[in-house]
């Protein structure tokens, strides 16, 4: 894994969306299809712990940027929330 972004209402205060949105960039997921990526991301997740559940977006670091340009979600996920690092 090489980022993790964590948005969403309950990080950037944003009114509309999830409450938590996190953007998992690894080149890791390279010929891994998509769904499969997201449902072992998801599965991580604690909601009950965190209070919420949250949208898991997982992409490669090409990937993400195209994400990054065309879906406002993960544009202020990366750019306005908490980002950590492996």
């Amino acid at each position: 894994m090489e980022r993790v972004h964590v948005g969403g209402r309950r990080i950037t205060g944003a009114g509309d969306g999830p409450e938590y949105l996190v953007v998992v960039v690894s080149a890791g997921f390279d010929g891994v299809p998509w769904l499969e990526r997201v449902r072992q991301a998801q599965a991580l997740w604690d909601a009950a712990e965190l209070g919420a559940p949250a949208e898991v977006h997982c992409y490669t670091p090409v990937e993400a940027e195209r994400k990054r340009a065309t879906v406002p979600a993960v544009r202020q996920a990366v750019e306005e929330g908490l980002e950590l690092e492996a």
